[in-house]
């Protein structure tokens, strides 16, 4: 059966990627025949999994495998497999569409660069169109299985503004692409350049990939023959012992999972025999995916699940706690049933261990990379720290290992770069500490700048400063380690004495000598402030807005306000310097206006310095102005 051709016009998104990747000069352009045996060899696994419930699917043709051919006069190379195949519907949503924040960001990726590098297509979900790197005309014949031959689906565009769609018999399931070179791209066409390509990108492919025997190889003319060989593995590499397997399969092995075009930056490989029986291949990334943060916790696709070496789901939330998301990897599983479903993993009761299990050995990567290659830690800190940062409320039973490996900003770290832990601040406390002390901020400046450190720094006294928005509810969470409590700087009294600062009497006598302006401070303040007292923590600035230990953060309630959260209202407590200039300018003033001024200055300041939005910017800086004019 034949139908008339029809017409379809590409989606914008996916026209401006054509055109780029029919424009552009590429570098790795081999690159397109992995991404195009990937995605034979996904439509492989899914037809062997659907067939577990319908072995008729298999129609006989029992042994999946991908086949590579050449044709040097037609100058066309093909791709074709007897996985699950495709309807029409279905070329025209996973060919004719691309999900667009993923074609946005190749397209950004794409503009950055002079000259383009193919890996790019397969990291942002477009491997289809890598075809163009090396083709002028792309055709596509596929049939799904379990249909009629008659339901086949023919494809074919020549990378322009529109595509070609028409209906006609199919005698087998499965889908070809066939590929017509251009011009220049005569090394295609060499059956042992396609041989190298394929043991190089795609030797770790569980099903066979065949390629024509030729006749060169029996001593005759170089002519392909009827006979076909296999040239790769044919193996899951997981399943081999790691005494065989080469750093380079490893990250091949990666790159075909994750879609990425850096190394992994570390990787794991256990087999677990016992009261479970699994292997699990997991690997930490080098960079973060572009769309990591973008995308939510629970939209997870990173583990893929097999069980007995068939694939089974992408399912990292059911492998992995969330905080690990960053993984990517294998897990494969022999005690699992072969029909397993996401219901019936969310009931199975070995997934706890399973998942206890991967978590355990991600830890110890990390462990191992954090104690002998303190570089690459500090690469997975810098891409995945944040996320890291939320076992410490998630994983209960690995807290203490997990709050090993953070990382933060310090008053005696180099900048603003997060690389001290809570050991290496442990083996510099002070001699009487017996806290550790931490800020929390905004960011890296105000934090460091902030004046609740004045009186700390003076005793060189180390705090850490945390400054990623998590670290708020970090701190929530993350009250103790190794027997030392965390204490937040800017909650609370700050007791200094036991490092030489003043003692009690002398504090008694300061917080005399200033009653006077602390009593007018709090009349002229009013309802804005619970309380006003001489501070402990300050040196130089005139005044820091403190909470009560158990008062919420200003930048905790900005976040859950923002959120649409009700967050009750808490009046933090102003810490003056009666040693400073300007509270001692307002302790002499006789005109109240001014001394109003100046103590809504005092106010003021300290909530910009916290952070927080002024209620009146305008006349915060009529008083600033009219202060300098009268200093004048």
């Amino acid at each position: 059966m034949t139908a008339s051709v029809q017409t379809h016009k590409f989606e914008a998104e996916v026209a401006q990627v054509l055109h780029l990747v029919t424009h552009s000069l590429y570098s790795h352009k081999e690159i397109f025949l992995r991404e195009l045996i990937s995605n034979a060899s996904d439509a492989c696994d899914k037809l062997r999994f659907e067939a577990l419930g319908k072995p008729g699917l298999l129609g006989g043709e029992g042994e999946l495998r991908i086949d590579v051919s050449i044709d040097k006069e037609a100058r066309t190379l093909t791709i074709r497999d007897n996985g699950i195949g495709m309807t029409r519907d279905e070329v025209i949503a996973n060919i004719g569409t691309i999900a667009s924040s993923g074609t946005r960001k190749y397209l950004e990726a794409l503009s950055a660069e002079k000259k383009a590098d193919a890996n790019l297509i397969g990291q942002f979900g477009v491997g289809f169109y890598s075809a163009f790197v090396v083709a002028d005309k792309v055709t596509l014949t596929t049939r799904k299985a379990g249909e009629e031959g008659s339901t086949g689906v023919r494809w074919e565009s020549a990378g322009t503004g529109e595509y070609t769609l028409e209906s006609l018999d199919v005698p087998v399931r499965g889908t070809q692409v066939t590929l017509h070179l251009k011009a220049d791209e005569d090394e295609f066409l060499q059956p042992w350049q396609l041989r190298s390509l394929v043991a190089r990108y795609s030797d770790h492919i569980g099903f066979p990939i065949r390629m024509p025997v030729a006749d060169s190889d029996k001593g005759g003319d170089g002519k392909t023959t009827e006979e076909w060989e296999v040239v790769n593995q044919a193996s899951a590499l997981w399943t081999r012992p790691k005494s065989e397997l080469t750093d380079e399969e490893y990250q091949n092995f990666y790159k075909h999972i994750s879609h990425d075009f850096n190394d992994a930056l570390a990787w794991t490989h256990n087999r677990v025999e016992g009261n479970q029986n699994f292997t699990s291949l997991l690997y930490v990334p080098a960079k973060s995916p572009f769309d990591f943060f973008g995308g939510g916790r629970d939209d997870r696709k990173g583990l893929k699940l097999y069980v007995k070496r068939v694939f089974i789901m992408d399912a990292a939330e059911q492998l992995l706690p969330a905080y690990l998301r960053f993984v990517r990897g294998v897990v494969d599983s022999d005690d699992l049933p072969l029909n397993v479903s996401r219901e019936i993993l969310q009931q199975n009761r070995n997934l706890e261990k399973l998942k206890a299990a991967c978590a355990k050995r991600v830890l110890d990567l990390l462990d191992k990379l954090a104690s002998g290659e303190p570089e690459k830690f500090a690469t997975f800190w810098k891409e995945f720290g944040g996320v890291f940062k939320e076992g410490v409320a998630e994983d209960f039973a690995n807290k203490e290992r997990i709050a090993k490996l953070l990382r933060f900003a310090s008053t005696q770290g180099e900048g603003a770069a997060q690389t001290v832990s809570l050991d290496d601040y442990i083996g510099r406390m002070k001699a009487d500490q017996d806290e550790i002390y931490y800020l929390t901020a905004d960011g890296y400046a105000a934090a460091k700048g902030s004046p609740q450190l004045e009186a700390l720094k003076a005793h060189g006294i180390e705090v850490l400063l945390l400054v990623d928005r998590i670290d708020e509810w970090l701190s929530n969470y993350l009250t103790e380690y190794a027997g030392k409590k965390l204490r937040n700087v800017a909650k609370g009294d700050l007791d200094l004495s036991k490092f030489g600062g003043t003692n009690e009497e002398q504090r008694k006598e300061a917080e005399k000598a200033a009653e006077g302006v602390v009593s007018r401070l709090k009349e002229l303040l009013g309802e804005r402030v619970r309380d006003v007292r001489v501070s402990a923590r300050l040196t130089d600035s005139p005044s820091v807005l403190v909470l009560d230990e158990h008062d919420m953060s200003p930048a905790m309630q900005r976040l859950l306000k923002q959120a649409g959260h009700d967050v009750p209202e808490s009046k933090p407590v102003l810490e003056i310097n009666p040693a400073n200039v300007l509270v001692k300018r307002l302790e002499g003033e006789s005109d109240n206006s001014r001394a109003n001024d100046l103590a809504l200055l005092l106010f003021e300041q300290a909530q910009i310095l916290e952070g927080a939005p002024l209620d009146d910017p305008a006349a915060y800086v009529r008083r600033v102005n009219q202060l300098l004019v009268n200093a004048g």
